[in-house]
């Protein structure tokens, strides 16, 4: 088991559970600015490797596991230079925006009740 990225959740945003519910999930590093961190999940990197995942990857919130089944020809770039990442819980096969990692295999209540301050955030290569 490789583990590509590493964090530890912080402050979750008071519009994050409005996003979760429509689908999407954003992640930024904490010290973003206010309205950044308003919809989205703060996070603290403990480890950054440059080798994006692939398809089949897993991305796991606290005990949530779920797929990568597509992702943008930038989001890697962007979670590794800003901390941030856009999941969309959609289980799409081609990611629709550049920055975006499409994943499938939990509900946004399981997602919500699995956010919380200290858990771990992880993308863990396939195989």
């Amino acid at each position: 088991m490789t583990v590509l990225y590493r964090s530890r959740i912080g402050d979750i945003g008071p519009e994050v559970p409005d996003l979760l519910e429509g689908g999407v999930l954003i992640f930024f590093r904490a010290g973003v600015p206010a309205e950044l961190a308003e919809v989205s999940v703060l996070h603290t990197p403990e480890i950054e490797l440059p080798t994006p995942p692939g398809i089949g990857a897993t991305v796991r919130i606290g005990a949530q596991r779920l797929a990568i089944t597509a992702i943008g020809d930038k989001a890697w770039e962007k979670t590794i230079e800003l901390g941030h990442l856009t999941l969309s819980l959609n289980g799409a096969a081609t990611a629709e925006r550049p920055g975006e990692i499409c994943v499938a295999g939990a509900s946004p209540a399981d997602l919500a009740a699995a956010l919380a301050s200290g858990a771990t955030l992880e993308v863990i290569a396939a195989g």
